[in-house]
């Protein structure tokens, strides 16, 4: 099969870098040219839109879910119910085959060697389908002895249900894995929009559950947290129907198998073995922060999982976007110098700044109308509001470094180094858990309402170790990029000196508001703030990364 060009709109989804060359001068003669940056800056903000729209349905979902449940001991079995068969989600979903497939998928593409690309994505398909689904199957009649084991804090009741849920769940996650494979094709196609607008659906069916049975039926408790589950499997098979017929075009001449013979297929599992552990680690860290937090007041589970919402939000819209856009093109590349490797890293770390520094200074200092905002309805009250805040926050100081790591992790993906982010994640989590583990019994002493504060230590550890994974990171790249290798630091205090005036505005503001419904008071405080860090962010000459969302042509932060 011969790959036929097909000429997208212009800037529109699916776009190619420029094709004609620039005009001779120092930007033709440079490679990183603003033309290249560009392209880079537009694919990131197709994978911003996509999450963009993706979260903002999630919140709108999670929003719903708090006016029903709360903090409830409900709350805590579904939230503890969704974590569980995520494993299945998150050893073999898209950052296990952003790691092993996209690079080697990609790779093949920019060879022109289009038929073995696709007998390559027909094989890791297969395999993943019947891994997938044994994996299930096994979490389904294991389901008592996983929530036994990790849920032991909780009481019988809220066991029983846990166990129900996990059950209807872990199909779920077994068909996003293949969603997660869709994904892979469609990125490595630079057609992004798509595959990470697609959990909109997903959001939808469960939205519609919630509606349904809470709204129409009257139904509340356990009976309602069923439908959700059902829901989640629908919207399960959703997000997969979405991306289904734009891959299939992609990949033309196609078919499943089982076959570990096909050209990439044993690099893609040896690349995908310490991934496959790292996750696996990493799984177990999530497990184990909620099976701390089942010890302690009841509702941490739930506020604990809506603080991670929040905190995972900015990480999705611009960590994520930023290391997906630039994985299949470093890949494309990865026989380049390695000035231009160093380059092309520091110029994604500059972006993700210029997002997470403000994100992470609203949510220390204004965490709570944000919180109020989304959250404060119906069982979720001002207790609930304020302890998903400190959460928040302790969160946040973490955040930064996390959304960098990913780009660094992609970055060693690309360059077909797993083994690297792999060891790195393993001390990460067990520094997290051990620092969580230590100050959350002393913190649940101290009370806000009927709620404890305990998950707060938990959050704080992983902060720290966020921290500590970003600087083992860089260290190692920088022996196979060079000392030239640069992050955002050279940038960051000009962006605090936007951000944190901003934020004492937005504060300002907020002070002399009188009371009115939490979506205007959020409103009125956080226009402001946003609008002064852009305008400064301007004045201080940082704002590259914005002009490169809103034109065709970027240039690099200073």
């Amino acid at each position: 099969m011969t790959r036929k060009p097909e000429p997208p709109p212009a800037g529109g989804e699916g776009a190619a870098p420029e094709a004609t060359p620039p005009a001779p001068g120092p930007e033709a003669l440079d490679p990183g040219t603003s033309s290249r940056d560009g392209a880079r800056s537009r694919a990131s903000a197709r994978v911003t839109a996509g999450i963009l729209a993706s979260r903002l349905s999630g919140l709108v979902r999670e929003r719903i879910f708090a006016y029903f449940f709360g903090a409830s001991p409900t709350a805590d079995a579904w939230k503890a119910a969704l974590r569980l068969p995520n494993v299945l989600q998150n050893l073999l979903g898209e950052g296990t085959l952003s790691a092993s497939f996209i690079p080697i998928y990609a790779e093949l593409l920019e060879e022109g060697r289009d038929q073995e690309a696709a007998r390559f994505a027909g094989a890791v398909l297969g395999l993943l389908t019947v891994t997938a689904g044994l994996l299930a199957v096994v979490g389904i009649l294991v389901a008592p002895w996983l929530v036994g084991f990790f849920f032991y804090g909780f009481d019988p009741d809220r066991q029983a249900l846990t166990v129900e849920l996990v059950r209807i769940l872990f199909p779920m996650t077994a068909i996003l894995v293949i969603s997660a494979w869709a994904l892979g094709i469609l990125n490595s196609h630079r057609r992004f929009f798509l595959s990470y607008v697609a959990p909109v659906a997903w959001n939808a069916a469960m939205i519609t559950a919630l509606a349904v049975g809470g709204l129409v039926l009257g139904w509340s408790g356990s009976e309602l947290v069923r439908l959700l589950a059902w829901g989640a499997l629908v919207g399960g098979a959703l997000q997969l129907l979405v991306q289904l017929p734009l891959t299939l075009r992609l990949l033309g001449e196609f078919r499943p198998s089982l076959s570990t013979q096909v050209h990439g297929v044993r690099e893609a599992i040896r690349n995908l073995i310490p991934v496959v552990a790292a996750r696996g680690a990493v799984n177990l860290g999530g497990w184990l922060d909620y099976a701390l937090a089942a010890f302690l007041t009841a509702g941490a589970v739930a506020t604990l999982s809506y603080a991670q919402t929040l905190y995972i939000l900015p990480i999705s819209l611009f960590g994520m976007a930023v290391a997906a856009s630039e994985l299949p093109e470093i890949s494309r590349n990865r026989g380049a110098d390695r000035a231009r490797l160093a380059r092309e890293v520091a110029g994604g770390a500059e972006r993700v700044a210029f997002f997470l520094v403000p994100s992470t200074v609203a949510y220390l200092l204004l965490g709570d109308v944000i919180v109020s905002a989304l959250y404060e309805t119906g069982a979720f009250g001002a207790d609930e509001v304020r302890v998903t805040w400190l959460i928040l926050a302790a969160y946040a100081v973490g955040m930064g470094a996390s959304a960098t790591s990913r780009l660094l992790s992609s970055a060693f993906y690309a360059l077909r180094d797993t083994r690297t982010p792999a060891r790195v994640a393993y001390l990460r989590v067990g520094l997290a858990l051990a620092l969580g583990a230590a100050l959350m019994l002393p913190m649940d002493r101290f009370r806000v309402g009927a709620l404890g504060l305990g998950a707060v230590g938990l959050a704080a550890g992983s902060a720290v170790a966020a921290w500590v994974e970003l600087g083992l990171l860089r260290r190692r790249l920088r022996e196979q990029a060079g000392p030239e290798l640069r992050l955002a630091g050279p940038v960051l205090p000009r962006l605090l000196a936007a951000a944190l005036p901003a934020a004492g505005a937005g504060l300002g503001v907020h002070l002399l508001l009188p009371p009115l419904h939490p979506w205007l008071v959020a409103a009125g405080t956080l226009i402001p703030f946003g609008v002064i860090y852009l305008a400064l962010t301007r004045l201080l000459g940082v704002s590259g990364p914005l002009d490169a969302l809103l034109s065709r042509r970027s240039a690099p932060l200073p």
